[in-house]
């Protein structure tokens, strides 16, 4: 907000992705209004104290990114070059806190908790997001599956294998989202 070129440089636009890829990681550090900033980093604030615990360090910064990663691609494989929102600049770490929430549900069923409060949350969250002006909804469900995935391998991980199965199947996701976003920028 002090220096609005910075924003110029960092958000994720789908016609620039193929030349500029960092935007893919850097609009989860940008937010359009004190609000937004205050709501994402209140949610990030919640998940957290909640996931990284559980987690450790590591796993919730793995899957932390790889949602907000999941979340541009989601958007840069649903925007058309022929439509304006091919040339939209989106920011926020949205895409990585619905990753979070879906951590949480996946946690959750894992281990037979009640999941109706975290439910409940993403269902005024998905309302928000397609009826709300101007919000990614594609970011969203982007990061929202990405955090699905990466949950289920870090839930599901034989308790013996559980770093290495947590390890690889990271790399995996990361590896299956680069070549996502790379498949996009030949076929455009």
């Amino acid at each position: 907000m002090i220096y609005p070129a910075i924003t110029g440089w960092f958000y994720f636009m789908p016609a620039l992705a193929a030349s500029q890829p960092w935007r893919f990681l850097s609009t989860a550090l940008l937010h359009g209004s004190l609000i937004h900033l205050g709501l994402n980093m209140w949610a990030l604030w919640v998940l957290g104290n909640t996931l990284e615990p559980l987690l450790g360090r590591w796993r919730f910064i793995a899957l932390t990114a790889l949602s907000a990663l999941g979340g541009s691609t989601a958007i840069y494989w649903l925007a058309a070059p022929t439509t304006p929102a091919w040339i939209t600049g989106t920011v926020g770490a949205s895409g990585a806190i619905f990753g979070l929430f879906a951590a949480v549900f996946i946690i959750q069923r894992r281990f037979g908790r009640d999941t109706s409060t975290i439910v409940g949350l993403l269902v005024i969250n998905v309302l928000i997001s397609v009826l709300g002006t101007n919000i990614s909804w594609q970011g969203h469900l982007g990061g929202l599956l990405t955090g699905l995935v990466v949950a289920a391998i870090y839930a599901w991980a034989p308790r013996e294998r559980r770093g290495a199965v947590g390890a690889w199947g990271t790399v995996i996701v990361a590896v299956v989202l680069v070549a996502l976003a790379a498949t996009r920028m030949l076929l455009v």
